[in-house]
C-alpha cells in the first residue's frame, strides 16, 4: 500500500474517531464539518493547521520508527506546524538524526529538539508524566480567565512543556498555575505569543443572555 496513502487515510481516521462521542447519528460527512469547525473555534488553529498537525506527528514518529527503529523513546508533539520532540535517544548523533527526519516532514514549519542523550524513560517515569500532564490540563481547565483548550501540554520526566496561541498574559497565567501543580519540576514554553488585539480577534463574540420572557396565566 502507498505509504502517503496510508498515513492520509490514518489522519482522516483519527479526526473521525474524535467525531464520534459527539456526532451521534449524524452522517459522517456532516459531523465531520460540525467537528472541524468546533475544533476552529477552539483552539486557535484553522482547519488546515489543525489537520496538518496530525499529519506531521504520525509522519514524523512513522519515519523515525523506519529508520531508527524502536530502540529510542521519541514523542513528536505539533501544534500550528511548529514541532516539538521530547524522549530520549542513545547519543548525541541520534539526536541529531532524529532532527533532520521530523524536520523534512511535509508542512513542518519550525522545531525544537527537547530530546535527552540518555536511556529510554521506564514506565513508572512515562506513566507519572501522563498524571502530571492530566493535572497541569485540569489546572487550565478550573483557571476561570483563560481558554484552557489554547493550549497542549506534553511532560516528559518531570518537565512540562506548553504549547499553543496565545497573549503573553495567557502565558505567564499558565506557567504560574503549572508551576504549582505537584509533579511539576519544570515549565518549557513554546508558544506562539500574539498580540491583545489579535487575541481579541480570535475570540468568538460574546452573546448576550437570552431576555427573560413572561409567563401567561
Amino acid at each position: 500500500m502507498n505509504r502517503s496513502f496510508f498515513q492520509s487515510t490514518l489522519v482522516l481516521v483519527l479526526l473521525s474517531g474524535m467525531l464520534l462521542p459527539l456526532s451521534g447519528c449524524a452522517p459522517l460527512v456532516m459531523g465531520g464539518a460540525a467537528m472541524m469547525g468546533g475544533l476552529v473555534a477552539a483552539d486557535r488553529r484553522t482547519s488546515g493547521a489543525v489537520i496538518e498537525d496530525e499529519a506531521i506527528e504520525i509522519k514524523a514518529v512513522g519515519r523515525v520508527r523506519d529508520h531508527l527503529g524502536d530502540r529510542m523513546h521519541v514523542n513528536v508533539t505539533s501544534y500550528n506546524r511548529k514541532v516539538l520532540i521530547t524522549g530520549e535517544v542513545p547519543s548525541a548523533q541520534d539526536k541529531q538524526v532524529v532532527e533532520q527526519l521530523v524536520s523534512g516532514v511535509e508542512n513542518v514549519a519550525s522545531l525544537v529538539n527537547e530530546l535527552a542523550v540518555m536511556g529510554n524513560s521506564s514506565l513508572t517515569q512515562r506513566s507519572s508524566d501522563a498524571l502530571v500532564t492530566g493535572r497541569v490540563k485540569a489546572g487550565l481547565v478550573d483557571a476561570q480567565d483563560l481558554f484552557a483548550n489554547a493550549f497542549k501540554v506534553t511532560t516528559e520526566r518531570g518537565t512540562t512543556y506548553l504549547m499553543g496561541r496565545v497573549s503573553q498574559r495567557e502565558a505567564q497565567r499558565a506557567t504560574d498555575i503549572i508551576r504549582n501543580v505537584a509533579g511539576v519540576q519544570r515549565v518549557v514554553r513554546v508558544l506562539e505569543i500574539i498580540s491583545e488585539e489579535e487575541l481579541a480577534r480570535l475570540l468568538p463574540p460574546a452573546t448576550d443572555p437570552a431576555p427573560a420572557t413572561s409567563r401567561t396565566r
